[in-house]
């Protein structure tokens, strides 16, 4: 399945993907939220289409797209979980994942604006893989984690380069600003993805391709990071875990380039669509 969120920040309605076009499921009664997938959701979502097939309400085009999932409880990403991208930012290949987390504020629609913080020269670009977790983890196996997974999404991990490395402390000031997770534009369940170890990542700004990469290229694969972060953290069902971003980030260009208003950054991966954002300034309507 293909889970999709629609409406108004705040307001989203939620709705799927059939046959590549969009319809509301908001007949369903559920949000797709924690509570929805830790009661088997995903299962009693499926058997709800395939009792209502052919009478679902289609959304009109113009809709605007939310996060496929409501507010997770958590947003984790792992750095530098790519070799070239490590290299390119001066940075060795860790021996364990680099953990940080990007702030629940940070999460918006796939579609929607960019905004450079105040104060903010050196706003930056990477896109990744995010998993999105569907029960509740603790000290998972390794070999047991493809059983944790509901679905996988699109991400553009934005990142502010001063805030997260020239101003002491951890990473996370720099990930967390408003505007800097844009998800989706859907929630793709496991069966839709082929082999997830081999998804072509690229993003563009202003049409010029500045990353294309392969997960194949991933350091630490996705169920060695579900059972490494469950070590350390309940994982929660809807928590999302976005997974590193290959190599051509604007921190590693020399001279580095970053973002500025007017922009438009486009970004997609193999099976999981795509996304664009315009960067407008802080303020800007």
């Amino acid at each position: 399945m293909k889970l999709i969120r629609y409406g108004q920040p705040g307001q989203e309605k939620p709705g799927v993907i059939l046959h590549d076009q969009h319809y509301d499921a908001s007949a369903f009664g559920e949000d797709y939220n924690e509570a929805f997938f830790a009661t088997d959701g995903l299962a009693r979502l499926a058997q709800f289409l395939k009792e209502n097939e052919g009478k679902l309400p289609q959304i009109g085009a113009n809709e605007r797209l939310g996060p496929p999932v409501a507010r997770p409880s958590k947003i984790l990403c792992i750095g530098l979980n790519y070799a070239d991208h490590a290299r390119e930012t001066g940075a060795t290949p860790p021996p364990e994942p680099v953990l940080f987390m990007k702030s629940t504020t940070a999460y918006v629609g796939p579609n929607d604006d960019l905004i450079i913080p105040k104060n903010s020269v050196k706003t930056d670009w990477e896109v990744e893989l995010a998993v999105v977790i569907g029960k509740k983890a603790s000290y998972v196996d390794e070999a047991d984690a493809h059983e944790y997974i509901a679905g996988y999404a699109l991400h553009n991990d934005v990142s502010e380069r001063e805030f997260q490395l020239e101003r002491s402390g951890t990473w996370d000031k720099g990930k967390g600003c408003d505007t800097f997770a844009p998800v989706g534009p859907f929630l793709a369940t496991p069966d839709e993805i082929g082999d997830i170890d081999n998804l072509r990542l690229w993003l563009s700004v202003n049409g010029q391709v500045m990353q294309d990469g392969t997960t194949a290229n991933l350091i630490f694969k996705i169920p060695f990071l579900i059972s490494y972060l469950s070590q350390f953290m309940t994982l929660l069902p809807g928590d999302i875990i976005s997974t590193g971003t290959p190599a051509g980030v604007g921190l590693g260009m020399k001279p580095p380039v970053y973002l500025k208003p007017g922009d438009v950054v486009e970004l997609g991966i193999t099976g999981l669509g795509t996304s664009r954002q315009t960067v407008k300034a802080y303020g800007q309507n």
